[in-house]
């Protein structure tokens, strides 16, 4: 089986997001946001609660596309709540599938402040047990990882709550996952769920967009809606110090550390936060974790790149390093992008790096690189616009807008 991709910019799509300034956007509010603003509609204030709940279960449970779906609410307030409100999904532009199956969607956001429709990349990776999905939460990044396609993409802004959400929205319409959907497509991975993990491992950190970040997992961890576990949600940050046991309160996911050096002077070099927040202050904040347990451990990131981080002495330090954290290592073999200056470690090599790391009794599997052929595997993405030539971009756009 060969890539595919489906280029579908110039066709019009139900999911195609509004553009009309005055209807205002439901989906990403919060249970205490949405309940507030009904109001605008003219719910009677003793009505706004059950009527919250009626309008999430039918967003959030069964992934309705417009209001005329929503049967147990009346004609004339559904009417009323078109006029006022939009639920409409982000713009895909384009699906790829790799030839193992990984899907990457490039999605369309709804125009900012200053009128322009940014881009953003995310992946969905089917395995037999589960199907995990790589979502994004800033446009670009401000990180500039040396070895990370993303950070050669300047940050742009931060994506809203409604924007992270409105991802997993569009993995479960493309999977046909919504309870409507399941019985024309009645073969998920054993885990009896399509999308059974959501991870923040996309573009940008989350940490630096904290509050949309922590609203949108508010709403996908919701029991009455898309229903994930938090335990089955991971936020990966690249060592944004002063954030992690605030995530750990009040998000409160798993976590995940970029951490990919075992010295500062490495780990400058490929993850620059470093030099603000080194290694010794970033554990501090890791053990600090609320609920760090065996049960609940944090996972570290790390890249095998070839002459750079990958002897038997950085496994040794790592292995110090980690003391005293209920952890797990996730080996990353290097995955190529165009211009990098890094190669991926000899398999040999990244076979030694885990022996040691498994005999001092972390586990440390070594993560197969999936959808490397579409670009999506780990430290690939990068918004398709980014690569385009300026009249490119504008011509699509332009297309996208008469659609």
């Amino acid at each position: 089986m060969t890539a595919v991709t489906l280029d579908i910019a110039h066709k019009p799509r139900p999911e195609a997001q509004s553009l009309d300034p005055v209807k205002l956007p439901l989906i990403g509010l919060t249970r205490a946001e949405l309940t507030d603003v009904l109001a605008k509609a003219g719910v009677p204030e003793k009505q706004r609660r059950m009527r919250m709940r009626q309008i999430w279960s039918w967003l959030y449970h069964r992934g309705v596309t417009s209001f005329a779906q929503m049967s147990d609410i009346s004609k004339d307030l559904r009417q009323t709540l078109d006029e006022v409100f939009v639920i409409d999904r982000l713009d895909v532009v384009t699906e790829q599938i790799s030839s193992d199956g990984t899907r990457k969607w490039l999605l369309k956001l709804p125009r900012d402040e200053r009128g322009q429709r940014h881009e953003v990349e995310m992946v969905y990776i089917p395995e037999e047990d589960r199907g995990t999905l790589c979502i994004s939460s800033q446009v670009g990044c401000t990180l500039t990882c040396t070895f990370c396609h993303t950070g050669t993409q300047k940050l742009v802004r931060n994506l809203t709550a409604a924007e992270i959400v409105g991802q997993v929205l569009i993995a479960r319409d493309r999977l046909q996952e919504w309870p409507h959907q399941l019985s024309a497509n009645p073969t998920p991975p054993i885990g009896g769920r399509y999308v059974t993990n959501v991870v923040l491992m996309g573009m940008g950190e989350p940490l630096y967009n904290f509050d949309n970040v922590k609203n949108a997992m508010e709403i996908v961890s919701d029991g009455e809606g898309i229903s994930l576990s938090k335990r089955r949600i991971t936020l990966s940050t690249s060592g944004v110090v002063p954030e992690i046991v605030r995530a750990g309160a009040e998000i409160g996911t798993m976590l995940a550390i970029s951490l990919h050096g075992t010295t500062d002077e490495i780990r400058t070099k490929l993850v620059p936060i470093n030099k603000k927040y080194p290694i010794s202050e970033l554990l501090d904040a890791c053990r600090a974790y609320p609920g760090l347990s065996n049960a609940r451990r944090i996972t570290f990131e790390y890249v095998m790149l070839k002459d750079v981080n990958d002897t038997l002495d950085d496994a040794k330090r790592l292995v110090k390093l980690l003391k005293g954290i209920p952890a797990k290592v996730n080996l990353i073999p290097f995955n190529p992008w165009p211009g990098t200056q890094y190669e991926c470690s000899d398999w040999d090599t990244i076979e030694r790096f885990a022996e040691v790391l498994n005999r001092a009794g972390y586990a440390s599997p070594v993560r197969t690189p999936r959808g490397r052929d579409i670009m999506a595997a780990c430290g690939q993405l990068k918004s398709e616009s980014q690569r385009m030539r300026a009249k490119e971009r504008l011509a699509m756009d332009a297309a996208a807008a008469s659609a």
